[in-house]
């Protein structure tokens, strides 16, 4: 049997009609003529034509069919059909990482001249894209308050080619009106750009939120164990097929089929994995509010998170990432996560594992005081991303390592 980048998969014309958990295990699923169980690794740069004509044709689009891994291959592919109907989106594109993704999505579609309207608070390396690589190609780059429409209205009373914003942002998880920035985005000639991985596809639909392109780190909830790094980018496939796709092939941040086939294992179970985090990161914030070393907890679940109305309309749950200030600032914050026996120092999240860094010495630390002070990041913040260990431990560990303190 031959595949191609366009074949649909080999299961009953009804995916789209499946829940959630269905199509995280069926999704996009195709079959070798071995019949497999659990979708086939392709681990092959290349491929063999039955012809030198064949060759010719499939290199000039004239017959449909894999030429290179750089441009497709059936483990990748499997991984975008699977996402694509999970987000609701006509197409998806899978990257080498997140930032390969995210990267892609924002500079392939832009031109000298063009200009990127984007919320302050964003993860630190997509900061820096809009704020210093995008002007040096004649990109202009404006940032607003995510949360104030009144900014977002005058940002975008002129016109723009994209808007970028993350909801829950990174990492003190502030939340932006989705449907209302894509109303006001369109109305300036901007497709919006919605980073979507700390809410993940199970908690929040960005596309069905008015948003035109959907970006994730697969890296985190959708691996979901620490194994690998892969991106996905998710829209119209008018879009992707004219900006992504050539951007793709020519500069090759091409995922590898193991670590797409690693992803679609993970997918297998993120449903569960995302609920049962969630559940434990909602009960460990409120234990968290209740220590007298904690100054303030941000979690979307709860109702003093100060954009917990937005999050509310936008959101299933309050997801698997919390941020909490210690009364202190960095030598207090470093004692906290020093004590810490069970949770693991480190700079990733949406693992199986619960994981805590300092945001400002890792995450953002490329940021200027001035530039995390306009997100409301000082040193007093720790962001916790929850894990699947038992809720008592988790919980008894955080309160010894903030008497630490």
């Amino acid at each position: 049997m031959r595949w191609n980048c366009k074949d649909k998969p080999m299961t009953k014309r009804t995916e789209n009609d499946w829940t959630l958990p269905t199509k995280l295990v069926r999704g996009g699923t195709m079959r070798s003529e071995h019949g497999e169980t659990s979708e086939a690794i392709f681990l092959t740069s290349g491929y063999a034509y039955d012809s030198a004509e064949q060759a010719a044709a499939r290199m000039s689009g004239d017959e449909e069919g894999y030429v290179y891994s750089r441009y497709a291959n059936p483990t990748v592919r499997m991984l975008e059909e699977r996402l694509a109907l999970l987000e609701g989106a006509e197409t998806c594109r899978i990257a080498a990482s997140g930032m390969g993704a995210i990267s892609t999505a924002l500079i392939a579609p832009c031109s000298a001249g063009d200009r990127v309207v984007a919320a302050k608070a964003l993860f630190g390396s997509c900061r820096h894209i809009c704020s210093t690589i995008l002007p040096r190609y004649g990109v202009e780059t404006e940032f607003v308050d995510g949360n104030d429409m009144a900014a977002w209205e005058k940002a975008l009373s002129r016109p723009a080619r994209l808007v970028l914003i993350e909801s829950p942002s990174n990492p003190l998880l502030e939340a932006v009106d989705i449907a209302a920035v894509a109303e006001l985005a369109h109305k300036a000639g901007a497709l919006l750009v919605v980073d979507n991985v700390f809410a993940t596809p199970v908690l929040q639909k960005p596309l069905e939120l008015g948003a035109d392109i959907a970006v994730y780190s697969a890296t985190k909830h959708m691996d979901g164990q620490g194994r690998v790094l892969a991106g996905a980018i998710l829209g119209r496939s008018e879009f992707i097929e004219e900006f992504i796709d050539p951007w793709l092939r020519h500069t090759g941040p091409a995922a590898s089929p193991f670590n797409a086939w690693v992803v679609l294992k993970g997918l297998e179970t993120l449903d569960l994995r995302v609920r049962a985090a969630s559940a434990t990161a909602a009960s460990l914030a409120d234990a968290l509010v209740e220590h007298p070393s904690v100054a303030r907890v941000h979690y979307p679940g709860r109702s003093d998170h100060p954009h917990h109305a937005i999050h509310q309309k936008q959101m299933e749950g309050g997801g698997t990432l919390i941020a909490f200030s210690i009364k202190g600032a960095r030598a207090e914050a470093f004692r906290v996560l020093n004590a810490l026996k069970l949770v693991d120092i480190s700079n990733n999240l949406g693992d199986t594992k619960s994981l805590a860094c300092h945001p400002c010495s890792t995450t953002h630390r490329a940021l200027s005081e001035e530039e995390q002070a306009e997100m409301g990041l000082d040193e007093s913040w720790i962001r916790l991303s929850v894990g699947l260990e038992g809720v008592d431990d988790l919980k008894r560990d955080l309160m010894q390592a903030l008497d630490a303190i």
